[in-house]
């Protein structure tokens, strides 16, 4: 509900607060003394168009801003600050400044939001009825979800948005597998082409790594052989002495002193041990000059090779030492783009699958609505009746939506259409003329539907055009709205002013060189004193204040029980 509202250089507006309690809020004041203005900065707090004609002459800008406590509203609000990120602690304070160059700038709690996103916040916590073009009636969605909240679909409405989402993701999943299709045939015969000569390349892990090292050494058998022949006659063959046969005299010698001094006897173990390894190594060598043996067979094989794998690396544009892998990645694709056709039927099947799910829904949805559209329309047909609009009729009209396009909403188009004449036939909700017709129209549906009203409804002069027995109906049927949900009006007439359960009077006031109002809640005397005013006009009798008490004591009794109750203990406001 909206708690404060405070505006500053609006219009003739210099600076008012007003602090507003639950239930019917009712404005008054003589004609042209500003009530309507504060209608308008509820508009404008609810992201309203705005130029610079609206800030107050003299002034460098407007500056409005509003309280909502928001602890037990639901729905789409809460998700809608969770996308923003806006934070709160069940409340908001919605604020918006226009200067004198047309900007203008808002903010929520805050934190500085573009105007679209105040005024979609805005529409979900203020419904403002009247003779505006900002009203909800008016919008073809908020006849849709009214009427869906009128028959309580919201579950079944869940549950068509969520076979929609199913189904779409599945589709889009499927254009995108589509679109790949028509280049698939070619990249797939690539593919398999590629696959296969490298396949039949046989290649190793390592192998040309192996190759390589292997052709660097057939190249230089002729070095390796000159040099590892001289290492084994030095080592081990040459007759004119070797490292051999000295270690053996070397360790003879050794032997033979070491029996006359101790000290040597450890130094000949290890003379034989070199002697050892010295012949090792020369058995080595003699193994590798037998292997060197050149092969110009096996040197023309690991160049063809190696040629070959240098080939295949630069077809395919890689380094000849990761065609392995490269080879792998290949494979995997072939395997995934063959079995991308398998993978595409499945697909369309369950596309297939999910749209007849959604259409299923669909058309329990539309059963529903029909059920729903019926019911609302002998409602609001009573209402209209009631409202001084005899022999007007309404109609919500459930038809089927233009295209085949499945919609997330379902496949329904909801219009709402009016007679507000006898023989008259009905038509389009936003083509009526007259908009006091429209403003009390709003009031016949809001009733019907005020379990399920906005968090604060605003009715500028819903009261045009009727006085009497229609009024105090009226006056009636806005007080229990405003037992539902928040609820303000403008008015002119006694018979709605009276079912107020709080009353603000507003006042023009003026020195001759500027303009402002001021706004003042009445209770007791003064209260009396207004709706005489209302009743009287300039000749306030005794008789008339009479009449005034006689008003509001009934608009009291005649509430209901649990209303009565409901707001027992704030003084002033009945």
């Amino acid at each position: 509900m909206l708690r404060n509202l405070q505006i500053r250089d609006l219009a003739i507006i210099d600076a008012v607060e007003i602090d507003f309690a639950p239930g019917l809020t009712v404005l008054t004041g003589e004609t042209g003394a500003g009530k309507s203005m504060l209608v308008d900065a509820i508009e404008l707090l609810s992201g309203g168009r705005a130029g610079a004609e609206v800030v107050r002459t003299g002034a460098e800008r407007a500056d409005l801003s509003a309280t909502v406590e928001i602890s037990k509203v639901g729905g789409a609000l809460p998700r809608l600050l969770e996308e923003q990120s806006i934070a709160h602690e069940g409340e908001l304070l919605l604020r918006r400044v226009i200067s004198t160059d047309g900007r203008s700038r808002a903010w929520i709690n805050g934190q500085n939001v573009p105007v679209t996103v105040l005024r979609s916040v805005g529409e979900l916590l203020f419904d403002i009825h009247g003779q505006h073009e900002f009203q909800s009636l008016m919008r073809s969605n908020a006849q849709r979800e009214l009427l869906d909240t009128y028959g309580q679909l919201e579950a079944l409405v869940g549950q068509v948005r969520a076979t929609h989402a199913s189904w779409l993701g599945l589709m889009n999943r499927g254009v995108t597998v589509e679109a790949a299709a028509s280049e698939r045939h070619a990249r797939l015969d690539l593919l398999r082409y590629q696959v296969q000569e490298l396949d039949a390349m046989r290649l190793g892990a390592d192998e040309f790594q192996r190759l390589g090292v292997e052709r660097t050494r057939i190249a230089n058998s002729g070095k390796l052989a000159q040099s590892a022949r001289a290492a084994l006659e030095g080592l081990y063959e040459s007759e004119q002495g070797n490292a051999h046969q000295l270690l053996a005299r070397a360790g003879s010698a050794l032997r033979t002193a070491s029996s006359l001094d101790a000290q040597l006897a450890p130094m000949h173990p290890q003379l034989e041990q070199a002697a050892a390894q010295v012949q090792e190594v020369a058995h080595a060598l003699a193994h590798y000059l037998e292997s060197l043996e050149f092969d110009p067979a096996r040197q023309e094989q690991v160049e063809r090779r190696l040629a070959g794998i240098e080939e295949l690396a630069r077809k395919h544009r890689v380094e000849p030492g990761d065609l392995v892998a490269w080879h792998g990645a290949l494979q995997r694709e072939l395997a995934g783009m063959e079995s991308a056709a398998a993978d595409l039927g499945s697909l369309r099947a369950q596309v297939a699958a999910a749209l007849a799910a959604y259409q299923e829904q669909a058309r329990k949805l539309t059963a529903a609505r029909a059920t729903a559209a019926r019911a609302l329309g002998a409602a609001v047909t009573r209402r209209m009746q009631e409202l001084g609009m005899a022999g007007g009729s309404f109609i919500a009209e459930v038809a089927p939506l233009d295209g085949a396009e499945p919609a997330a909403h379902g496949a329904d188009r909801v219009e709402f259409r009016v007679s507000t004449n006898p023989g008259q036939p009905p038509r389009a909700v936003a083509k009526i003329a007259s908009g006091g017709e429209l403003a009390r129209l709003s009031l016949a549906v809001q009733v019907c539907c005020a379990r399920h009203a906005a968090p604060c409804m605003v009715f500028d002069e819903v009261d045009a055009g009727i006085g009497g027995a229609v009024a105090e109906i009226v006056g009636r049927e806005l007080r229990g709205l405003g037992s539902a949900a928040q609820a303000l009006c403008v008015t002119h007439l006694a018979q709605v002013a009276c079912q107020g359960h709080q009353h603000l009077r507003v006042t023009k006031l003026t020195d001759g060189r500027a303009t402002r109002i001021s706004v003042t809640p009445l209770s007791g005397d003064t209260r009396v004193e207004e709706i005489a005013r209302m009743l009287g006009g300039l000749e306030i009798t005794a008789k008339t204040r009479s009449h005034a008490v006689e008003m509001l004591q009934r608009a009291t009794s005649l509430a209901p029980p649990a209303a009565r109750r409901g707001r027992s203990g704030r003084s002033g406001n009945s």
